[in-house]
């Protein structure tokens, strides 16, 4: 079954491709149909998702999931939340997508880093929302949702992943998710955790795999 990703970001792409193959799923990232993005108003994850998966189904006339991710502090009271991937303000620039995208996250670590100095709780998750639908106007669009627990470091370790990765420890694996190899990284993250839960929807409500 070929879906439509309501995402450009290549990293997310092919996470999710990875982890959604077993069910026959076929990622087509909306920008390459020529879908341009959705507005994402809301303060939930679950909203955002949902509002992305319908805006790309409709433009597409077809299947269409989103992943609404980010990072849930408890000293911050939640915060970056939905607005993780945009925490820190960055001068737009004519630069390609990527090199945006890599000035944004160090931009957004050093931020995080500044608003956590002095707070001995570091508590976090990483939280991804996924949600699926048929068509645009699909009444029983699929939820998953994963979570990841950690801690957020005082410096960035690690050169893999992207977004908070090099400030996400995991204390059940004992490294900072930056430190991760792709494998690792797809068997435990809060994606992973979504995808399973979404493939089994997708095989029980859309008979899939």
């Amino acid at each position: 079954m070929r879906l439509v990703l309501a995402s450009n970001n290549q990293k997310k792409l092919s996470e999710l491709q990875a982890l959604l193959t077993p069910a026959g799923v076929e990622l087509v990232a909306q920008g390459t149909l020529g879908v341009g993005e959705a507005d994402e108003p809301f303060h939930t994850f679950i909203e955002n998702a949902l509002t992305k998966a319908r805006h790309a189904a409709k433009h597409v006339n077809g299947a269409a999931i989103a992943d609404d991710s980010g990072l849930c502090v408890d000293a911050l009271g939640g915060a970056p939340g939905v607005y993780s991937a945009h925490f820190a303000e960055v001068e737009a620039r004519v630069t390609d997508r990527e090199a945006h995208r890599a000035a944004q996250d160090a931009a957004n670590n050093r931020l995080l880093l500044e608003r956590l100095y002095g707070v001995t709780d570091r508590r976090a998750r990483f939280i991804s929302t996924l949600v699926a639908v048929r068509s645009a106007d699909d009444p029983e669009p699929l939820v998953a949702v994963g979570r990841w627990f950690g801690e957020i470091l005082q410096v960035p370790v690690g050169t893999g992943g992207f977004g908070y990765d090099p400030l996400m420890f995991i204390p059940s694996l004992g490294r900072a998710v930056a430190e991760l190899g792709a494998d690792v990284k797809n068997a435990h993250s809060h994606r992973a955790i979504a995808a399973a839960q979404m493939l089994a929807l997708m095989r029980e409500a859309w008979h899939l795999g």
